[in-house]
């Protein structure tokens, strides 16, 4: 690979997470904090908190964006940890819009895309339309970012070598690792699942070890909520033990479904000649199937997180004598 490729590499990569950044700024400063409202407020149910999280994350385009404002509700006592569980359940499905939108062969309407941003950016007058420029110069750059790492990796899929090197990813155990170690370094799977999509789409990764490197990523996501529960209360930290449960689950399920059933070639034939849509798809399927499976055990979820996070004995003082002092203005007032 010559240098002027391996920069161009660098720059593609780059105008990417660039892109994605500048997107989720823009639907952040446009929808957030209402996006945070609707989170305190509509958590009544199960289906209904699994909504709210899939649709927020859908449109804040960030699932550990979505985890860290849940773990800051948890920790205020705003939301209780099995009202999170559903939250979170809803955030890894939502996360999947941004994998199916990158998906899309919008290469040719990019450059445009980018310049109708930037024009609303700097004339528009009213702060909403500067952050819908925002959204679109930012998935604009985005799409560019992902023509250029194609382009770049080209010459790499004539090398036998790196193609060699590819296809140790086919080994579910190093395509997990490979998979989560990067999406916790850049944290944003979100990003490592957009990478991963053009390294398939050039024909540097095939679909069959893609589909490990996936799973992984899932699990790489949870460091960002990880790191937002340090110095926070127990039953926050309990939070980030669910999301992290929930992917390694699904991680061991989907792992098994593809070594033991043609789940791999069955999603593949959705799609055909299509990698980045074949990623996409399983990414969604990943994360739905695993909602569906984990939604009716919920109880048990929040219940394994308190046995490994267990109260200290302080807090279960503090919580007997709160409960014997409203226990006691209940009795006095009954009477």
């Amino acid at each position: 690979m010559e240098y002027r490729n391996f920069f161009a590499l660098l720059g593609g990569l780059a105008l990417f997470l660039y892109g994605m950044h500048q997107m989720s700024e823009g639907l952040n400063a446009a929808a957030g904090e209402k996006m945070k409202q609707i989170l305190e407020r509509l958590t009544k149910n199960r289906f209904l908190g699994v909504g709210i999280g899939a649709a927020v994350t859908a449109v804040i385009q960030s699932s550990s964006a979505t985890t860290v404002m849940v773990v800051g509700f948890v920790n205020s006592g705003m939301m209780t940890l099995r009202q999170a569980v559903w939250i979170i359940m809803g955030a890894n499905i939502g996360t999947t819009i941004t994998g199916q939108l990158i998906a899309l062969d919008a290469g040719a309407v990019a450059p445009l895309l980018a310049f109708l941003g930037v024009v609303l950016i700097l004339f528009a007058g009213k702060d909403r339309i500067r952050y819908i420029g925002e959204i679109v110069a930012g998935l604009g750059i985005l799409f560019i970012g992902m023509d250029m790492m194609g382009e770049a990796m080209q010459p790499l899929c004539d090398s036998q070598v790196f193609l060699q090197a590819m296809t140790k990813f086919e080994h579910p155990v190093l395509g997990i690792l490979a998979g989560a170690a990067f999406t916790a370094a850049i944290q944003s799977s979100s990003a490592s699942v957009g990478i991963l999509q053009t390294l398939a789409q050039g024909g540097a990764v095939f679909f069959a070890g893609a589909v490990y490197v996936l799973f992984g990523q899932n699990i790489g996501t949870c460091i960002t909520a990880v790191l937002a529960a340090i110095g926070t209360g127990r039953n926050a930290k309990r939070t980030t033990i669910i999301h992290l449960s929930f992917n390694l689950i699904g991680t061991v399920v989907f792992t098994v479904l593809c070594m033991t059933t043609p789940l791999v070639s069955l999603v593949a034939q959705l799609t055909p000649g299509r990698p980045a849509a074949q990623i996409a798809n399983m990414h969604t399927i990943f994360n739905i199937g695993t909602t569906l499976l984990l939604l009716p055990a919920e109880d048990l979820l929040a219940r394994m997180a308190e046995h490994l996070l267990p109260d200290k004995k302080s807090e279960l003082l503090a919580s007997e004598q709160r409960k014997a002092a409203c226990k006691k203005v209940e009795d006095v007032w009954n009477s």
